[in-house]
Parts: structure tokens; sequence; C-alpha cells
């Protein structure tokens, strides 16, 4: 894999942050597709300083090349009423809702002339997976557009391990596309990725403390409580 030279991701915690991701969320979602036009709805002033959310932004070579927010503890409730078309008759809906520790991976796009490498995205999803697995969260659930060109499907399946569980035609951007809601189990994503021994692995991990660690293989027998 060919490293990018001068590539970093930073938290997003002032407006100096927010400007740099806005950036990259009006030419992506705003200009190039169209999906939500409104600044406050491309990013909310406030969700900057909530602890619930963390928005990160990559930088190449100190201009923004993708940005990435993840929403802990989101409201799975307005799922249900998406009106769901289950593709996976052994995902328990219910069960996910009320005994699994979820975060939302969401507003992930990257700039488009830094989409020939896996990088930027790599280098976000780093990023979110050590703050999501220190907080103690245990899966992730995003949507994904059906046939839209530059979808992440293939990423977060082939490279990360996100599992497909149902389509809903409805959601909160301005996309005519089916959605595809998919979910990732960390734990079983991490002894998938480890047992490989790739550079997935290492990368994502390669500034984690044994305590971190020890942190996400416990997660698959804590009780269903987390803190944001």
């Amino acid at each position: 894999m060919k490293e990018l030279s001068h590539l970093s991701v930073v938290r997003i915690e002032d407006d100096w942050g927010r400007a740099l991701a806005l950036s990259v969320l009006r030419a992506t979602y705003r200009d190039e597709k169209a999906w939500i036009g409104d600044d406050a709805r491309l990013l909310d002033p406030e969700e900057v300083r909530r602890r619930d959310v963390s928005w990160f932004v990559a930088l190449v070579d100190s201009q923004p090349a993708g940005v990435l927010r993840v929403l802990y503890n989101p409201p799975l409730g307005l799922y249900a009423t998406y009106q769901f078309q289950m593709l996976d008759d052994g995902f328990d809906l219910g069960d996910f809702i009320q005994n699994r520790r979820v975060a939302e991976i969401g507003r992930f796009a990257v700039m488009p002339d830094q989409r020939s490498t896996f990088l930027v995205a790599a280098a976000l999803m780093r990023e979110a997976v050590r703050d999501t697995v220190r907080r103690g969260f245990d899966h992730y659930v995003t949507d994904v557009f059906e046939g839209e060109r530059h979808s992440p499907l293939g990423f977060h399946q082939r490279v990360l391990g996100f599992r497909p569980v149902a389509t809903h035609d409805v959601g909160e951007l301005n996309c005519p596309n089916r959605r595809i809601t998919l979910v990732l189990d960390i734990p079983a994503a991490y002894q998938r990725l480890e047992a490989g021994g790739g550079w997935l692995f290492r990368y994502l991990t390669e500034d984690w403390d044994d305590a971190l660690h020890r942190k996400l293989s416990a997660l698959t027998s804590a009780p269903a409580t987390a803190s944001a």
C-alpha cells in the first residue's frame, strides 16, 4: 500500500476544525452529490462540543482530505420507522437495539482527488475505532447508498468486514437510491484482522497500548452499558 506523505487526522473540537470538515462536506455532500445544502445540517455547530459525538478530519499536506462522524448511542428506535426490508434472517434487530453498545458511522466523505487510495478512509477509521473502543462500544451501524458511484460499500464490506443486514428507502439525505444498512461487530472484526496478519490490522492498531487491546478483548463479555 503506497503511503501518503503528510497524512494526519485531527479531532474536531472548535470552529477551526468545523471549517476544515465543512470544506470536505461542501465539496462532496453539497456540490458533488446535492444530498444536503445547508451548513448547519452538514455539520451542526453544536456537535463539535457534544460528548456523545466525535468528528474527525483527515489532512493531506495540511489540506482537508476527508471527514467522518461517530455518533454514540444513536437513536436506534428511529431505524424502526424506516420500514426495513431484512437481508439477513439471522440478524435480530430488537436484540441489537436493546443489548449492544452501538455507535453510528456517518458523514464519511473523501475528497475526489484522494479517492484513488484507501489510506484517507483507513486513517479516519483508525481514529474512529480507537475512540470507539476507548469508550467501550462494540458495534458500528451505518447506511450506504445502493448503486451510488462513490459508495463506501466495497470498503466497508471487503476491507473492514461490515455485514449488510437490511435495506430501506428513506433517510436523512436527499438521495433517491435505496439505503443498505450495515453492521460491524468490532471485537469479531478485530479477531479476524489479527488472525489474517495483514497491513490493515497493523495500521489500525499501531498506536494502541496493551490496555486498549485488553479492553477490546473484554468487550464480548462485558454488560451492555457504555459511557459516551
